[in-house]
């Protein structure tokens, strides 16, 4: 079998575990020459045309030439909007750019020192000289990679707890901005910063930032889409019942015998196993987005066998930048793969498979058959090829 290759993560010097020890979530770092020698991989001009293209979620920021200050517009754009521009003193940004074009999941891979289901997107941005978003502060962690040109970034060390805002304008800038610390990053150079930390960059000449930002799910969206999935499972003819119903001595007031009936009916829908609840926290995190589903290829139905001869040709296949996919071992010795809020258990035999398909964003095709160990392993390949959360690299 053909071992994962190890993460090289962009950290300069430092290993991951250090990284994750002295800096996640507790302070900034500056990393010089994080990805030597670093070349875009995109042009602006490409850059810009990939703006214009449907599904793609792209805003350009204009700070003053707008209707009113810092006002976003939302694409697709056409090339007479960039026409329109002023010289200075906007910014574009397109999200989601690795699921847009996988061969981006090259840079995104290096981050991967970090499970995945907290890793959300690659954001690209291009600004000419001048041009920024504003001070602001984001909820998540983020690494911000130099990808052409110069930019300063300025930021206030101190976490932000809470946000003075520039009311009545589209974007979230701060009111006052203190910084305490500031650089000029060059290609290569990268910049990471966790959550809370008030931040603005402003471009010096015409420079593109590569913005690899991770998911902070709200405890809000956690529990509501936990009692979604709940509220799916529940018998929808079952219905509230009181056959012992008394005389009250009020009819606006809900007594303590309805109470009880409506409390054991939430209790014993929420009354889950610690393995029940997990499956249900591993749907939800691997969710497939509605808005990403442009981003899926539309590949043909294959059998196990046509899969097989597929693979045993060499053809290789890579996950699909925008599934998400996961998997746990739960206390009875069970394996569950999830596959964009899918739960998919399976056997002992396909215990490696799992791990191979979570661990790798390539897949070498060989390793993919020894792997598959017959059938099953293949069929389970097929409905996955089927799905889109794989694709031909």
């Amino acid at each position: 079998m053909q071992p994962i290759p190890p993460i090289l993560p962009p950290l300069g010097g430092l290993s991951a575990e250090v990284f994750l020890r002295d800096y996640w979530q507790k302070k900034p770092l500056l990393i010089r020459q994080a990805f030597p020698g670093f070349v875009t991989p995109i042009e602006p001009e490409e850059f810009a045309g990939l703006a214009c293209e449907d599904d793609v979620n792209a805003r350009i920021v204009l700070e003053t030439a707008g209707s009113r200050p810092w006002e976003a517009r939302h694409g697709p754009f056409t090339e007479d909007d960039f026409r329109a521009l002023p010289e200075n003193g906007w910014s574009l940004l397109v999200t989601d750019v690795e699921k847009v074009i996988p061969e981006f999941m090259d840079i995104v891979e290096r981050f991967r020192f970090v499970p995945d289901w907290r890793i959300d997107d690659l954001m690209i941005s291009y600004a000419p000289p001048g041009g920024s978003v504003g001070a602001h502060v984001d909820q998540y962690d983020v690494f911000l990679l130099q990808g052409y040109g110069t930019r300063r970034w300025m930021i206030e060390t101190a976490v932000r707890e809470h946000e003075d805002l520039i009311p009545d304008i589209d974007l979230r800038i701060l009111r006052e901005f203190n910084p305490d610390e500031s650089w000029v990053l060059e290609p290569g150079d990268m910049l990471y910063l966790p959550p809370g930390i008030p931040h603005h960059g402003v471009a010096l000449e015409g420079c593109m930032t590569f913005s690899i930002g991770f998911r902070a799910p709200r405890h809000t969206d956690i529990v509501a889409g936990v009692c979604d999935y709940l509220a799916t499972a529940l018998d929808e003819n079952r219905f509230y019942s009181d056959p012992d119903l008394v005389l009250a001595d009020n009819p606006g007031r809900i007594g303590p015998q309805a109470l009880s009936k409506l409390r054991a009916v939430v209790r014993d829908t929420l009354s889950l196993s610690d393995d029940q609840l997990d499956r249900l926290l591993c749907r939800v995190l691997t969710e497939r987005r509605a808005d990403m589903q442009p981003f899926y290829p539309q590949n043909e139905d294959l059998s196990p066998a046509a899969l097989d001869k597929k693979l045993r040709k060499g053809e290789r296949l890579m996950r699909t930048p925008a599934c998400r996919l996961a998997f746990i071992d739960a206390s009875d010795g069970t394996r569950v793969l999830f596959a964009d809020g899918e739960e998919l258990p399976l056997p002992p035999a396909l215990h490696p498979l799992a791990a191979y398909l979570c661990g790798a964003v390539h897949y070498d095709p060989d390793t993919l058959c020894e792997l598959a160990n017959g059938e099953d392993g293949l069929s389970l390949l097929a409905q996955l090829y089927a799905q889109g959360a794989l694709l031909d690299d």
